[in-house]
C-alpha cells in the first residue's frame, strides 16, 4: 500500500461515520475480459470485507447471453474472503450469502419477471391482488439485498441494474476502468459515502 493509499485507509478508518454495511459494485462483461480482471474482484471482495461490508452484491451487465457460462465458471472459480452466490439470467432461487454475483440480471428483466410470478400466483389462487406489497415484491427478486453503496466503474451513468434494491442507495461513479481499478478508487468511495448525508427518499 502507497502512501497516498494509506492516507485514505487513516482518514476512513479515523472518521466518526458509519461505513456502508451493504456495498455493490456494477461492471460490465467487457470489464472481465481485460488482462487480471478477475483478480481484481477478488482483490474488491477483499477490500469490503476489510473494511466492514457484511454484504456484497456485484452486478455483470451482459449483452450477450453466450457469455454467461464462461462467465459463471470464471465467477464461481474466484477466491473470496466469504461463501458466494452466483446467478446468472435463467436463475430464480434467491441468492442467500454474503458475497452474491448476478450475471445479466438487468433490473428491467428482474422486476418483470417478478411481477409475472406475482401474477400467476394470483391466478393460481394462492395470492390476492391485496396481499401484493413491497415484501412481495421482494420475495421475487433474486438479489433482495438493498445495498447502502453502489460503486459504478467506466462511466457516470445508470444502467439496467438492481432498479428497486437501489432506490434509497448512495451511488458512486467513477471513470476509472475496471482495468486501473485500484484499492485507492474503493477507499476514494468509502470517503464519499462517510461525507454524505443519507435521506432514504426523504
Amino acid at each position: 500500500m502507497g502512501l497516498y493509499d494509506r492516507y485514505l485507509a487513516t482518514r476512513v478508518r479515523m472518521s466518526d461515520a458509519a461505513l456502508p454495511d451493504r456495498v455493490a459494485l456494477v461492471i460490465t462483461e467487457r470489464d472481465l475480459l481485460t488482462d487480471g480482471a478477475y483478480t481484481t474482484v477478488e482483490r474488491f471482495l477483499d477490500w469490503a470485507v476489510r473494511y466492514g461490508a457484511e454484504t456484497i452484491v456485484v452486478y455483470v451487465s451482459v449483452l450477450d447471453e453466450e457469455v454467461v457460462p464462461t462467465l459463471r465458471q470464471e465467477l464461481s472459480a474466484i477466491r473470496a474472503p466469504k461463501t458466494v452466490a452466483v446467478r446468472g439470467p435463467d436463475d430464480e432461487r434467491q441468492a442467500d450469502a454474503p458475497i452474491q454475483i448476478s450475471i445479466g440480471l438487468g433490473g428491467q428483466s428482474e422486476f418483470a419477471t417478478a411481477v409475472a410470478k406475482l401474477a400467476e400466483d394470483v391466478a393460481d389462487g394462492e395470492l390476492t391482488p391485496a396481499e401484493i406489497d413491497e415484501d412481495a415484491v421482494e420475495e421475487q427478486l433474486v438479489f433482495p439485498t438493498d445495498p447502502d453503496l453502489v460503486i459504478k466503474t467506466g462511466a457516470e451513468r445508470l444502467s439496467d441494474f438492481m432498479i428497486w434494491q437501489s432506490v434509497y442507495s448512495e451511488l458512486y461513479f467513477t471513470d476509472v476502468n475496471w482495468r486501473n481499478f485500484r484499492q485507492r478508487d474503493y477507499l476514494r468511495a468509502l470517503r464519499d459515502y462517510q461525507e454524505r448525508q443519507r435521506r432514504f427518499g426523504q
